[in-house]
């Protein structure tokens, strides 16, 4: 069994749903691994990795305001020292995933006709956030 491993690093652009299946592609090309198992894991507590919808945007939108209203943004929360998108942040972290695992067959990721992987930035700025990308098989 082989390993490859990488780190991605993708500025997001504020709060939103951003895609990343095509650079997460290009690394299990990269790897050169035909069958075996990509595990992403993502660095940070105040964002998140989502495998979803990627035809039609309105559930991305959908989404993103039912966690908005799950966990508003305020200055009610005790951990607010970097402002009132911080805490919620973590929150919708704790309520989503910060890792996701993808099979791979014939050098491709198995994913469905309409999934996608994106990270969820949860802050209203934008971030450089990193994904340990890690690649096992053959």
């Amino acid at each position: 069994m082989t390993h490859y491993q990488q780190i991605l690093t993708v500025q997001t652009p504020g709060k939103s749903l951003y895609k990343i299946t095509p650079k997460v592609q290009a690394i299990v090309s990269d790897s050169r691994i035909q069958t075996g198992l990509c595990t992403l894991f993502l660095r940070h507590t105040s964002a998140s990795l989502l495998i979803q919808e990627n035809a039609d945007p309105d559930v991305l939108k959908d989404l993103e305001n039912f966690l908005t209203k799950l966990a508003p943004e305020s200055d009610r929360y005790f951990h607010n020292a970097e402002g009132p998108d911080d805490m919620p942040a973590h929150i919708r972290t704790a309520v989503t995933h910060t890792s996701e695992q993808i099979p791979i067959a014939g050098g491709k990721l198995l994913l469905g006709t309409w999934q996608g992987i994106y990270i969820w930035e949860h802050r209203q700025r934008g971030h450089y956030r990193e994904i340990v990308v890690h690649i096992a098989g053959d």
